[in-house]
């Protein structure tokens, strides 16, 4: 028989084997947040990504779209460990007699909330046209003017942007392209710029243009201003409003599109399968003449799931996807995203109220 002395190592090991098991959930907690924020991160973009390409499918071929938002995400973890040994010693029994015992329980319960966009937040963020400002807050951000402008607006001061859609299938007036070409240039040389100041009751957003300029710039300005019947007073000032056509000539008049207009727009780079246009499945678009601009990006079809993709979605029985090598699609895409969230407004909705059980 083995000494007493080597069934309490026994006993000591099986006791710090249960303490490192316990010792364990302490640091459950802090791990998990840099790991569950970029992997949420990361699959809730992924998943916006998804829903806006599979709405622009389902609006090419007619259907409704349908959005989801994510509003509440709660992780909930839980670890149960419990361990336990005994021994004896009895005299007429040959070996020892021994017992260890261990039990671990881990659980993993995230709460998901989906808010389905709908009535008036429907109205408001696909179909309320976008706030001038937002647009030009844009330009002054950085971002192209003329990519802004080719997706966000119809019309400036009357002059009509090209599009694409059947119900408004139509060229760009002549001077539209070299317009907003024009106001890219002089955004880069950052001689265009805007604020927002109190005017009596209201807000008023102020753009205004550079006097201070070199020749060629000073040319861009002066054509800007001539294309849009400007006025250039006061440095330069001019209101920026809403509408298709300007009621004086210190004002640009932006009538923008809503996001869904947006939506049916940018769906025009979908390469449609010939077979579903021949079936009917789909609308064909309406030929612009020469001398139009192309889709504003382009959205692949095919009956496999694509390797290279930068976001895919399966539609019936086809696959529709933005190429991952083709950065200019994906830069646009980019925007596009960002023009909802400039279309929230309003007051956001409260979000549901979660009892999460505490472990």
């Amino acid at each position: 028989m083995k000494p007493a002395w080597d069934h309490v190592t026994k006993t000591a090991l099986g006791g710090l084997a249960a303490a490192w098991l316990l010792g364990g959930c302490a640091g459950l907690g802090p791990t998990s947040v840099q790991r569950d924020r970029v992997e949420y991160i990361s699959t809730i973009a992924d998943s916006w990504k998804e829903q806006t390409l599979l709405n622009m499918v389902r609006l090419r071929y007619s259907d409704a779209p349908v959005f989801l938002d994510v509003s509440s995400l709660i992780s909930s973890y839980s670890m149960e460990s419990q361990a336990s040994a005994a021994f004896g010693i009895f005299p007429h029994t040959s070996g020892d007699n021994m017992a260890l015992g261990a039990m671990g329980k881990y659980t993993d319960r995230p709460t998901i909330t989906y808010s389905p966009v709908t009535g008036d937040k429907f109205a408001k963020n696909l179909l309320q046209p976008i706030q001038p400002v937002a647009v030009f807050a844009l330009i002054q951000a950085g971002y192209p003017a003329e990519i802004v402008m080719k997706l966000t607006v119809r019309a400036i001061n009357g002059v009509y942007n090209q599009s694409s859609t059947n119900a408004r299938a139509r060229n760009a007036d002549p001077a539209f392209f070299p317009l907003i070409a024009a106001m890219q240039r002089i955004q880069r040389s950052e001689a265009m710029g805007m604020r927002v100041e109190k005017r009596g009751p209201e807000e008023a957003a102020i753009v205004f243009f550079r006097q201070e300029v070199g020749p060629e710039l000073l040319k861009d300005i002066e054509f800007v201003a001539k294309t849009l019947n400007l006025e250039l007073k006061k440095k330069g000032e001019i209101i920026l409003t809403f509408g298709a056509h300007q009621t004086r000539s210190s004002e640009i008049a932006l009538l923008t599109r809503s996001m869904l207009e947006i939506m049916i727009e940018a769906g025009a780079g979908i390469r449609v399968p010939e077979q579903h246009l021949a079936e009917g499945r789909a609308a064909r678009l309406s030929t612009l003449a020469d001398g139009s601009e192309p889709p504003f990006l382009t959205i692949y079809a095919g009956a496999e799931r694509p390797t290279q993709a930068y976001s895919t979605v399966k539609y019936r029985d086809t696959w529709y996807w933005i190429d991952d090598r083709d950065l200019s699609s994906k830069s646009k895409f980019s925007f596009f995203l960002l023009f909802f969230s400039l279309a929230e407004t309003g007051t956001p909705p409260l979000a549901p109220v979660i009892t999460v059980p505490a472990n």
